[in-house]
């Protein structure tokens, strides 16, 4: 059975930084991991992926520049660096895994619990 753990989440001003963690239990190799974030009223939406390998990553434009998804394999363990936060990011955080790298909900099988971002202005 898999689970996902995220953690690291929590309040900053606008221009902070945060960095989340979503630790893979149960995870068999070869599944990519991703960040997607739900606001208030809005639906979910994609962050940041990063292949099993770790070599390659993708990014939505909103985030580039700003945010940096790398991984642990040892550590079975996803991070994501976020620097420059805006009020604009603020929402949920939600670590995914699935097969390949995606940037479609509907392609990550499994996911975590949440946690909560709120950048302050």
């Amino acid at each position: 059975q898999v689970h996902l753990v995220e953690s690291g989440g929590g309040l900053v001003q606008a221009g902070g930084s945060l960095r989340l963690s979503c630790t893979a239990s149960g995870l068999t190799g070869g599944s990519a991991m991703g960040w997607f974030r739900q606001a208030p009223g809005k639906e979910r939406e994609f962050v940041a992926a990063i292949t099993w390998s770790g070599l390659r990553t993708i990014y939505t434009d909103s985030v580039k520049g700003r945010f940096t998804i790398a991984k642990d394999n040892a550590k079975n363990t996803v991070y994501l660096q976020m620097n420059s936060l805006k009020p604009e990011d603020t929402a949920v955080y939600y670590c995914a895994a699935g097969g390949l790298v995606a940037r479609t909900a509907e392609m990550y099988r499994y996911w975590g619990q949440g946690t909560q971002v709120t950048a302050s202005s």
